[in-house]
């Protein structure tokens, strides 16, 4: 027996309705950008996410060095297991990336074993990956080793659960919103806890294969792990899971507080997301406008929006962005550096680049700009 799809209610259906707005606002908005930025701004998500949910599991890296990462950086500020972990991550997501329109894709033991394994593949044999667990498995409490927080199914049920799982994830309601099946694989997997470890990013990344599946966005624009790497919301997360999984499995438990966890979390990232295309897109048109004044090229332009979205360019980040060889690149980032464009921090394989005295500062402040996140709930009476 699965945890079962909750009823919704007719604010939660509301609070639904707007994100459907907002992800189809978000749709049209990624269209009409131009092609270099999204590029550079799909990146970013996917680092961030890919940083956020690492941090739940108490490996840090900077999104900004997991960017890095993904371009085949080696020299950044990262223990080597915190680097091991990052790019296991980054290999899953790619993956759960490209299943997104696959016409003939079904759910199976074997895909979410193997994505188990991209994960958590380097820790074998010390840590089995690949195979549903061989023993009881316990979550301790946060901050009390002694403490049991969660007690997982008996390891002889987890075949069968899973079996059930992949059935639901074929089969079952189908008539959802696509994003309350998601948050209800989510559950699920996290709470028949099917591996000796690696089961809360797995749990996370078959919630963003199911909201890829949905089709309305780029998956890059479709997880919610950001959201949840904050760290308000990780506290919350976990509040959450305890009330609704309980202490031991517990299917017949209600699950409407976590469909409306998620459906808040769902709204608020799309609003994080949607401020961040206006940003990116703002950016963009500032330093097109502004780069003959300053002497740039259109190409370099790739370079100086990356700055102002994350703070910094590093040259292999921007040769791959603009298909170029190390000479090119090179080149074009002292060039900008001798004309205080930009200014260089570092020395070589660490060097990257930050906005010098004549970036412009329009579109800093543009990058910069504050803005409010709201509570889809908090007019509720």
């Amino acid at each position: 027996m699965l945890y079962e799809t909750p009823r919704l209610e007719p604010v939660d259906r509301r609070v639904l309705d707007q994100v459907d707005v907002m992800r189809d606002q978000l749709r049209y908005a990624v269209q009409q950008a131009p092609m270099k930025w999204t590029l550079d701004l799909r990146k970013a998500l996917t680092a961030s996410a890919i940083a956020a949910s690492n941090t739940i599991e108490g490996y840090r890296v900077d999104a900004r060095d997991v960017a890095d990462l993904m371009d085949g950086e080696r020299e950044v500020e990262a223990s080597d297991e915190n680097k091991a972990e990052t790019l296991a991550y980054q290999q899953a997501m790619t993956y759960i990336q490209s299943l997104h329109d696959v016409t003939d894709f079904r759910y199976n033991k074997e895909l979410l074993n193997s994505l188990h394994w991209m994960l958590q593949g380097h820790h074998h044999p010390l840590r089995a990956a690949g195979r549903w667990r061989r023993t009881a498995i316990r979550i301790t409490a946060p901050g009390d080793e002694f403490a049991t927080d969660y007690e997982g199914p008996d390891q002889e049920l987890v075949p069968g659960l899973m079996g059930e799982l992949v059935e639901w994830l074929n089969e079952g309601d189908l008539d959802a919103h696509f994003l309350i099946r998601a948050a209800m694989a989510h559950l699920n997997l996290v709470k028949i806890h099917p591996w000796s470890d690696g089961n809360g990013r797995m749990s996370r990344s078959l919630q963003t294969l199911l909201i890829a599946r949905g089709g309305v966005l780029a998956p890059e624009f479709s997880s919610i792990e950001e959201w949840l790497g904050m760290p308000g919301n990780t506290w919350e997360y976990y509040k959450v899971l305890r009330e609704v999984g309980g202490p031991v499995y517990s299917p017949e438990r209600d699950t409407l507080p976590w469909a409306r966890f998620n459906l808040l979390a769902y709204h608020q990232q799309a609003q994080r997301v949607r401020r961040r295309v206006d940003r990116s897109n703002e950016c963009w048109t500032r330093l097109t406008e502004a780069a003959g004044a300053l002497g740039v090229s259109e190409r370099q332009v790739t370079a100086l929006h990356e700055v102002a979205m994350v703070g910094r360019v590093r040259r292999s980040r921007y040769e791959k962005a603009e298909a170029l060889n190390t000479q090119q690149a090179t080149r074009d980032l002292q060039a900008l550096t001798k004309a205080e464009v930009l200014t260089a921090v570092g020395q070589t394989k660490a060097r990257h680049y930050v906005a010098g005295p004549r970036y412009p500062q329009d579109v800093l402040e543009a990058a910069r700009r504050r803005h409010v996140i709201v509570d889809p709930y908090s007019d509720v009476p």
